[in-house]
């Protein structure tokens, strides 16, 4: 079952933000996310750069475009997500994210 952190990093994501968000993390503000349900949001400009996306549910999100090759994935949902140009860490097969888009299954490293 996905988490709901009472952060408001977190809930900045949530709302939208997600440049403020961005520019809250560059600040130094830190939230827990591993584990969140981050379904059904439009995180296109996220800074995923250090962060911990272990467990997260990203079911019907927009990731169009976003790097996360020094962002953790281990056990990701990206069941329906839009993903196009994004890049994944190098540690995570294609075929992989593959069942995870059209399956649901949970991302699994290599590594």
């Amino acid at each position: 079952m996905p988490q709901t952190p009472h952060c408001a990093l977190y809930a900045l994501l949530r709302a939208g933000e997600v440049e403020e968000f961005n520019r809250r993390r560059a600040a130094g503000e830190t939230c827990e996310l591993r584990g969140t349900d981050l379904s059904r949001l439009d995180l296109r400009k996220l800074d995923a750069r250090g962060l911990d996306l272990r467990d997260c549910y990203f079911r019907m999100s927009d990731l169009r475009g976003v790097d996360f090759r020094e962002a953790r994935l281990e056990g990701a949902s990206l069941a329906q997500t839009h993903v196009s140009g994004c890049y994944f860490p190098e540690e995570i097969p294609a075929a992989e994210l593959q069942l995870a888009l059209e399956h649901g299954t949970r991302i699994r490293s290599k590594a």
